[in-house]
């Protein structure tokens, strides 16, 4: 009990990792519960090019002497509104929109960095950050984040039946392309929040994995989302510490303990199901 005590307090006796374990559940929290929509829609690759897609946003931010997550919005909502535009008037179907376009402002945006001197560095734009999180950092990530987890909760009911049957959201009245447009800029507000501590790269899995987690284990939505709730803050909280006493990377580590989760998860579906299936046949 006492080396259990210690492997906890120890790391929070630093000023540092209490910030780094803040991000880390916000994050969590904000990303686990857009994740349940998200692998509901079939979303995941639009998550990817987003994600991709702010890198000339904060490119140009830093030379616009603006605030980083202000280019990143920005961008991000640029790439969707491209990827709806091309789709809805081009042959090409829509995954095929989305790699050119998240490619292509991804390449432009390492284009543009190779050219500026900043002090930005490359690695903490792609994989994150999370132990040099400030104070200002949180803040601003914590605002976005409790934003978008209200909306996300109170339209919950809208947003699900949207993501599950757009046609019966359709002729029950909801307004689809609102829905729509509203998810683009919820999850590139999302991804906003996260950048600073999981990085370009790494918030695609924290926006993909707690949702799926939840749907190999859940049959209803809510306990889909409660599960992918607890199953990332959870992972989260362990591997902020875990990076702490192993001195590795904080958000590469958390994202292979959510593998290592959805991978146990999808076993234990697994064996529940076949169970089940063996007691109908007794």
């Amino acid at each position: 009990m006492d080396s259990f005590f210690t492997f906890v307090t120890e790391p929070l006796a630093h000023e540092f990792m209490q910030r780094a374990l803040l991000m880390s559940v916000l994050v969590a929290s904000v990303c686990s519960i857009f994740s349940c929509f998200l692998v509901l829609k079939g979303w995941s690759l639009m998550g990817d090019a987003i994600s991709h897609a702010v890198l000339p946003g904060l490119a140009l931010a830093y030379l616009a002497g603006v605030p980083l997550m202000i280019g990143a919005l920005l961008s991000g909502l640029t790439c969707a509104g491209v990827i709806g535009y091309i789709k809805d008037n081009c042959r090409v179907k829509e995954d095929a929109v989305m790699g050119i376009i998240f490619s292509g402002m991804f390449a432009l945006g390492l284009v543009i960095i190779t050219k500026i001197e900043s002090d930005i560095h490359l690695m903490h734009i792609l994989f994150g950050n999370v132990l040099g999180i400030t104070w200002q950092d949180l803040l601003s990530a914590g605002v976005i984040a409790i934003i978008c987890s209200a909306i996300t909760l109170v339209k919950r009911k809208d947003l699900m039946l949207f993501c599950f049957d757009p046609v019966q959201a359709n002729v029950l009245g909801l307004p689809i392309k609102f829905l729509h447009f509203g998810m683009l800029v919820l999850l590139a507000l999302t991804i906003v929040s996260a950048l600073k501590a999981a990085g370009i790269i790494l918030v695609i899995a924290m926006l993909i994995i707690p949702g799926a987690c939840g749907f190999v284990l859940a049959r209803a939505f809510d306990k889909m989302m409660l599960i992918a709730v607890t199953t990332s803050i959870a992972a989260c909280f362990i591997g902020t510490l875990l990076s702490f006493h192993m001195d590795v990377s904080t958000a590469p580590l958390i994202v292979v303990i959510q593998a290592g989760v959805f991978v146990t998860s999808s076993l234990y579906a697994e064996i529940r199901k076949r169970r089940s299936y063996e007691q109908v046949r007794s």
